[in-house]
């Protein structure tokens, strides 16, 4: 029998959120937070929507999640999303002390590796899980808003 809740699973919703993203004209990044194979907090893109550059997706989960957990610590939380996180996410997730980043497409050039920084040292980090899916929305976006220019 297989197991439903695996990491590609979560990525798919991860993905769901990207999509939610995309439709309001945000770059299609999205994010579930899951604690026991539960999912305690979903977020995409918002700072077109809300005017603010600190909304990405990662930042709008991990608020989410501290407040369902009740506290601002996110162990033994991993944490799925569409784009590797940028230098501000990877330190709000180092901060956070989450067990395990997965994330799906790279970012060759703003993503926190190519930058330097560093994430909590417990912190489990893999990726490429459907990352050719992610990849294609977020060239579609692009494409698609070029085209609009």
């Amino acid at each position: 029998m297989l197991q439903p809740y695996n990491d590609e699973y979560f990525m798919r919703k991860a993905l769901e959120e990207a999509e939610k993203a995309f439709e309001r004209g945000e770059i299609p990044v999205g994010v579930v937070v899951v604690i026991n194979n539960q999912i305690i907090a979903r977020g995409h893109n918002l700072t077109e929507t809300l005017n603010d550059i600190t909304a990405h997706a990662e930042m709008q989960a991990i608020t989410a999640a501290a407040s369902f957990l009740g506290g601002k610590y996110l162990k033994d939380c991993s944490m799925y999303v569409s784009l590797e996180p940028c230098q501000m996410c990877a330190g709000a997730l180092y901060w956070s002390q989450i067990s395990k980043l997965i994330f799906a497409a790279e970012d060759e050039q703003r993503g926190y590796r190519k930058t330097g920084v560093k994430l909590h040292p417990k912190t489990e980090v893999k990726s490429g899980i459907l990352a050719e899916e992610a990849s294609s929305l977020l060239k579609r976006f692009f494409i698609e808003r070029r085209n609009l220019n």
